[in-house]
């Protein structure tokens, strides 16, 4: 028996004991909670509740929202947290978002239009909540990034609402006395006018020139007025969502704003997924390396990217698109898609793919690498590696982290960005693959490329503020499938298949994140 075939069985045997491991630890954070799926008109719904005989208590409930681009899995941690401590935690769907099929109305240009249609949905899920099976009719709402100035409109104008919790929260409408009881949780690594933002709030009901300061409460839980900004150390705008720290605030606020306190020496839950997230995806991610084995060969030889690409001959090709796409996309008008933000990535996507193939093409690279190969055995290979790039990466994102189960509507414009993603990805990897290409090509394009997304949010930060939101995903998408696509490339001898296999994965994750809107 080859040695190599040894080794990749025990990294393959590791990777599913690591990935069992993982999944029994998240699985365990539902233990002794009832999770239940419902519908609020068009609006999915999960309510989050204490099990068995306790059930049968009533208690309050805490309405969650999820952000931008998010979804109601997103809020997972907190809704699990408190449905441990003994509260009904509501999540739900914003138009546009995870699976609301409703588009949301207004998209980027009429934020009035937007904060409507958003409040309107989050109204209606309060009002299913003060009726909540095994509810009391009292109420607390949570929201995050563009759902915590949501809210708070909500809270302001529902006496019901005994709490709030707005994390990377920015609000113009709050004042020093309503909503009623507001905490304010942003990450130690969020932009330092989002602190300024949340410190503004809390000091609304302060001596003129006396201003807020961090981790201190203002005002009395017992009238309403309570006010508190805290920083939660070591997370920026998404792993402020997984942080212990922002956990256990929140749970303590709503608490206080409830009268309910943990017996002394009580141990409660908090929701601690970050660790177990890791060693699922480390070992999803491993079990690719023996899985790329299974591959069939598309080449004899594996083809090297002609001529050889040293680094002074790799940095034009790799510089040029990273300028040239924001500045020729600079003033290109938007909207053809019904999907906020897909557009611009489309069109980014597909001309930094042409004008990398253009380098390539005067570097020498003229010939399509595709003489001598086996195309069965290549389209083969890329179906399999785009198979399993989405179902290892994609299921577990279902269950435990966002939205990632497209309907039609997203399946069809998720075909459409792959037309934009799929010139990139095989521009891409035909430069940064073979013998001949300069050693960390993988790394340096694909930071050019975030660069090259960096400078076009800069020119046109009114349209694609946003963008810069999801740009940690990218980098996290961008290390994973490169992995796949290297060992994809390894086995196969070919480019290509990896490359059909990330644009299919970039495409699918672009139109399954950014919400639908009206057009």
């Amino acid at each position: 028996m080859r040695p190599g075939f040894l080794k990749k069985a025990a990294v393959a045997l590791v990777a599913v004991i690591v990935i069992a491991t993982a999944v029994f630890r998240l699985e365990s954070a539902q233990r002794g909670v009832t999770v239940s799926q419902h519908r609020v008109g068009a609006i999915p719904v999960t309510a989050f509740q204490p099990a068995g005989p306790e059930r049968e208590t009533r208690r309050p409930v805490v309405v969650i929202a999820h952000g931008f681009a998010g979804s109601q899995q997103l809020m997972l941690p907190y809704a699990l947290t408190l449905a441990r401590n003994g509260y009904i935690a509501v999540t739900f769907d914003f138009p546009g978002h995870g699976r609301n099929g409703l588009p949301m109305a207004g998209g980027l240009a009429d934020f009035e239009a937007t904060t409507g249609v958003l409040l309107e949905a989050l109204g209606q899920v309060t009002q299913a909540a003060r009726q909540w099976p095994g509810g009391d009719g009292r109420i607390a709402l949570l929201g995050h990034s563009m759902a915590s100035d949501v809210v708070i409109r909500e809270a302001m104008r529902n006496t019901a609402a005994q709490a709030t919790v707005a994390l990377s929260a920015y609000s113009p409408v709050a004042t020093a006395t309503q909503p009623r009881n507001l905490l304010i949780v942003d990450g130690e690594f969020e932009p330092a006018m989002l602190h300024a933002e949340g410190l503004r709030i809390t000091g609304l009901g302060l001596a003129p020139g006396t201003q807020a300061v961090a981790g201190r409460t203002y005002g009395r839980i017992e009238d309403g007025t309570a006010r508190r900004f805290v920083l939660a150390d070591g997370v920026e705008h998404l792993s402020v969502l997984y942080s212990r720290e922002a956990l256990q605030e929140a749970l303590d606020w709503i608490d206080r704003s409830f009268g309910r306190a943990a017996a002394p020496g009580e141990a409660r839950f908090i929701d601690a997924r970050g660790a177990a997230l890791g060693l699922l995806y480390l070992g999803l991610v491993a079990l690719a390396w023996p899985l790329a084995a299974l591959l069939p060969r598309a080449v004899v030889a594996p083809v090297a990217a002609p001529p050889p690409l040293p680094w002074r001959r790799l940095w034009p090709i790799a510089v040029a698109p990273a300028v040239l796409t924001p500045l020729l996309l600079w003033k290109v008008p938007g909207g053809f898609l019904p999907i906020l933000l897909g557009d611009y990535l489309l069109l980014h996507f597909a001309l930094y793919g042409l004008l990398t193939a253009a380098g390539l093409w005067l570097a020498g690279a003229r010939r399509a690498p595709l003489s001598g190969v086996r195309r069965p055995a290549l389209a083969l290979a890329a179906l399999a590696a785009g198979a399993y790039g989405l179902a290892a990466i994609g299921l577990p994102l279902d269950r435990y982290v966002t939205s990632f189960a497209p309907d039609a509507q997203r399946g069809a414009l998720m075909l459409a960005v792959c037309c934009g993603a799929l010139p990139y990805f095989l521009a891409d990897e035909w430069l940064v693959r073979g013998a001949s290409a300069a050693r960390g090509a993988y790394a340096c394009t694909k930071l050019m490329f975030l660069l090259s997304l960096a400078l076009a949010i800069a020119l046109n930060p009114g349209r694609l503020f946003f963008l810069a939101i999801v740009v940690p995903a990218i980098l996290i998408a961008f290390a994973i499938y490169g992995l796949f696509s290297r060992w994809v490339f390894e086995r196969t001898g070919h480019p290509w298949a990896g490359a059909c296999a990330n644009a299919l994965a970039f495409s699918w994750l672009v139109a399954v994140s950014f919400p639908v809107v009206a057009r």
